[in-house]
């Protein structure tokens, strides 16, 4: 239980910990204050706290689909806060697109801490009434978060000790990778909701990575990573990956005829 503890913690903490490492990263180096980024975690940890204890009525809603069609409402959310940014971010001498640079750091941001964040406190809370378990849960979990932490403070120096210019394309790389999970996981609930239809996996890489061990999770939180995914699902990181990099490159371009 301690080392599914672990793993199942470090999956949540790890995904957001990586979009928050990059936006801080990002914030600095385009200048931009954190203390929006101190009110979009606290507004995220908040928001989680609800979610969290609303969840049974979430779940129920929409003829039992509600926390699949929320959950895949909060990726298809994040994933366009990301293209705003990325379309912000080359026209930083325009008041109007620091706005928006901001408004898409908070809102992905406070959406990724309210999903991750509330599927944490679900798993820990089930065990508050099993007393022999929930002291390894607890335990595992800590380790789960410290773990995922050191990897976003890991990431997010990496990021700032680059020249700008390639700490940016750093960042936006990462970036394209969040989208790509971002978008296959929501094509995955809507699936499970039996909005979209299910069909047979492209390909089956279960005998060599796992997906459920610790080096499948971590893939996962990572680079979105499916032992079994269908094909909807690979279209949809891919084709999410390509539509944030034309747009990023489309806004640069702009900015240059400019």
């Amino acid at each position: 239980m301690l080392l599914n503890a672990v793993v199942i913690v470090l999956r949540e903490v790890l995904e957001a910990s990586l979009i928050i490492s990059v936006f801080l990263a990002l914030s600095q180096i385009l200048n931009r204050s954190l203390k929006w980024m101190l009110l979009a975690l606290v507004l995220g940890l908040v928001s989680g706290f609800i979610y969290a204890g609303t969840i049974s009525t979430v779940s129920t809603a929409f003829g039992g689909i509600g926390q699949e069609i929320v959950n895949a409402t909060i990726n298809i959310l994040i994933f366009m806060a990301l293209v705003i940014f990325v379309t912000a971010v080359p026209h930083q001498n325009m008041q109007r697109c620091r706005r928006l640079t901001v408004i898409a750091i908070m809102s992905t941001v406070i959406l990724a801490i309210m999903r991750e964040g509330s599927e944490v406190l679900l798993f820990i809370t089930g065990f508050i009434g099993v007393p022999d378990l929930l002291g390894p849960v607890l335990m595992g979990g800590a380790v789960g978060a410290g773990l995922g932490v050191s990897v976003g403070v890991f990431i997010y120096y990496f990021i700032v000790n680059l020249i700008p210019r390639h700490g940016v394309w750093v960042g936006y790389l990462l970036l394209l990778l969040v989208a790509g999970s971002l978008m296959s996981q929501a094509v995955e609930f809507l699936i499970q909701a039996d909005l979209l239809t299910s069909s047979e996996p492209i390909w089956n890489s279960s005998n060599i990575i796992d997906e459920h061990s610790v080096a499948g999770q971590l893939l996962f939180a990572l680079l979105g990573y499916e032992a079994t995914p269908q094909t909807s699902q690979v279209i949809a990181y891919i084709c999410s990956m390509v539509a944030l990099f034309c747009v990023a490159m489309f806004s640069f371009i702009k900015r240059d005829r400019n």
